[in-house]
C-alpha cells in the first residue's frame, strides 16, 4: 500500500542528501607552504587573510597554512605550484627570479631610497601590479606582496665594508642577482636552503648570511652569528602565490574574496612587521647579545653600481628600474 508521509520523508531525505552534497561539493580547501615558523609575521599576516577568505566566502574556501617548509623548501614549493600540485605558496623576489625575470627588478641592490618609496613601488599598478600578473600561463599568478624588510650581512665578525667579506663563503638565495651582488662585494655566494643555514653557520660550511634582523631570533641564527653589519643591500618583498590549476577551481566571487584578503593583509603587514621587528631585533641584542653594527653604506653602493647600471640597460626589467627611480 502506498504510504503518502513515508514517500514524503524518503522525498525530503533525499533532498537533504543532495543539498549536502552540492555543499560539500562547493567548499575548496586550499594548502598554503611557507619556510618560517608560526611566530614569524609573515605567517601571521597569512593566518590573518585566511581568516578573512573564510569569512568572506562563508566558509567555502578554507586556506591551511603549512609553516617551517613541512611541504618542501621553498624551492621545492615553487616547482609544486607550477604544477599545479600544491595550491599557494609564499616565496619571494630573489626565489622568483629564476621563474619569471621581471622579479628581477626587486633585487637589484640599493634600488629603494626607504619603505616609503619600496611602498610605493609595490602599490603601483604599473610595477607591483604588472610583475605580480606576469606569471599568468606560466603555472602560478600573485596575490599580494608581504614587508620582510632590508637585507643585510650577518657573521661571527663585523663586516663593515667589502674589504670584510672577501674571501667568506655568504649563503645566498638561488637568484641570478644575489650571486652576482655577492660576488661584486667579494664574496663566495653559497646558494642553500633556508632551513639548513643554522647548521651551516654552527659547522662553518657558510662563514656568514644575509637577510632581515628576525632571522637572528627567529630562525636562532643569532646564537651562532654575533655580528650584524646593517649595511641594508635589498629590499626583498616575500610573494604570495596560487597555482593558477587552483585558482581556475574557484567561483569569480571566491577569487574576488581571495584577492580582497590578500590585499588586506598585505596593508595590516606593513604595521605588524615593523613592531615585531623592532621586538625581535631588542631580543637579539638583550637575549643573543648580538652587536649591531653601524656601516658606511657608500662602498657597498659603490661595489655594486654595475648592477644597476646593467638593470637600466636590460630590455626586460629596465623599463620598472626606471620607474621605480622615478618615484624617489
Amino acid at each position: 500500500m502506498f504510504n503518502k508521509k513515508k514517500f514524503i520523508a524518503l522525498g525530503l531525505t533525499g533532498l537533504m542528501a543532495a543539498t549536502l552534497s552540492v555543499s560539500s561539493l562547493a567548499k575548496v580547501t586550499l594548502k598554503l607552504s611557507h619556510n618560517n615558523n608560526k611566530s614569524h609575521p609573515v605567517h601571521i599576516s597569512m593566518q590573518n587573510m585566511a581568516d578573512e577568505v573564510k569569512e568572506l566566502t562563508n566558509g567555502e574556501v578554507i586556506i591551511r597554512i603549512y609553516p617551517d617548509s613541512t611541504l618542501g623548501n621553498q624551492r621545492e614549493s615553487m616547482e609544486l605550484i607550477q604544477s599545479g600540485s600544491l595550491d599557494m605558496a609564499k616565496s619571494n623576489a630573489s626565489e622568483l627570479e629564476a621563474f619569471e625575470p621581471l622579479y628581477g627588478a626587486f633585487n637589484v641592490p640599493y634600488l629603494f631610497k626607504d619603505t616609503e618609496h619600496y611602498y610605493k613601488a609595490l602599490l603601483d599598478p604599473e610595477i607591483g601590479g604588472k610583475i605580480l600578473a606576469s606569471t599568468e600561463g606560466k603555472g602560478f599568478i600573485g596575490l599580494t606582496y608581504y614587508d620582510a624588510g632590508s637585507r643585510s650581512f650577518y657573521a661571527k665578525k663585523p663586516i663593515r665594508s667589502p674589504e670584510d667579506l672577501k674571501g667568506l663563503k655568504v649563503r645566498v638565495q638561488p637568484s641570478p642577482s644575489a650571486l652576482e651582488m655577492t660576488k661584486l662585494m667579494g664574496a663566495s655566494p653559497t646558494p642553500l636552503a633556508f632551513g639548513e643555514l643554522y647548521t651551516a653557520l654552527q659547522q662553518g660550511v657558510v662563514d656568514a648570511a644575509e637577510n632581515n634582523p628576525t632571522a637572528l631570533t627567529l630562525m636562532r641564527h643569532g646564537e651562532v652569528t654575533k655580528f650584524f653589519s646593517e649595511d641594508e643591500h635589498t629590499i626583498i618583498p616575500d610573494v604570495l602565490l596560487i597555482s593558477e590549476k587552483s585558482w581556475a577551481k574557484l567561483t569569480p566571487e571566491q577569487q574576488q574574496a581571495v584577492k580582497l584578503a590578500a590585499a588586506h593583509s598585505m596593508m595590516t603587514h606593513k604595521d605588524l612587521w615593523v613592531k615585531m621587528t623592532d621586538e625581535e631585533v631588542k631580543k637579539a641584542k638583550e637575549t643573543l647579545g648580538v652587536e649591531f653594527v653601524k656601516v658606511d653604506k657608500q662602498p657597498f653602493v659603490e661595489a655594486v653600481k654595475p648592477m644597476h647600471d646593467k638593470a637600466l640597460a636590460d630590455p626586460v626589467i629596465g623599463p620598472y628600474v626606471q620607474k621605480i627611480d622615478a618615484l624617489r
